[in-house]
């Protein structure tokens, strides 16, 4: 995997869509694993303020409450946490790509902006697409093995 030119440490660009965040804030795990990669500057993470919008959103649900309590953390904090992790991008102009979900046609319009070298997800639907624009679309936990061979 090439390495992205004007990063720093040269680190491999990479976008993650919103349920694979949203495990990595809350559970141990490969998504976990996956952020505090970033945190080392192993990885460069890409997003845009739509994909923010939906973290936020999705943070925000009844569901995750009880695990933020558990946390002791609130989704504000893990909000302030990702933007501190991600740069963000203007998403690039793509056609409708992901059938029956266009939240999922924001990831590949971020992917395409930043000119991601992997988009990570955990959704059915873009993982079954394979690769976006010869972007490959991995779980984490593949994401963190090819991670590992180009760093």
């Amino acid at each position: 995997m090439p390495r992205a030119a004007g990063d720093g440490n040269a680190s491999v660009r990479v976008v993650v869509d919103t349920n694979t965040i949203v495990s990595g804030l809350l559970w141990s795990g490969p998504p976990h694993q996956l952020l505090n990669a970033v945190r080392e500057r192993r990885i460069t993470l890409y997003s845009s303020t739509a994909l923010v919008a939906e973290l936020a959103e999705v943070l925000a649900r009844e569901q995750f409450s009880r695990r933020l309590r558990s946390a002791n953390v609130s989704a504000i904090e893990l909000l302030a946490d990702f933007a501190q992790l991600a740069r963000l991008v203007i998403p690039a102009e793509i056609g409708p790509t992901v059938t029956g979900d266009p939240d999922d046609d924001q990831v590949l319009a971020c992917a395409r902006a930043a000119e991601a070298q992997v988009i990570v997800s955990g959704d059915k639907r873009l993982r079954n697409l394979k690769t976006y624009q010869r972007m490959p679309i991995v779980g984490a936990g593949e994401a963190l093995a090819m991670i590992q061979q180009a760093t």
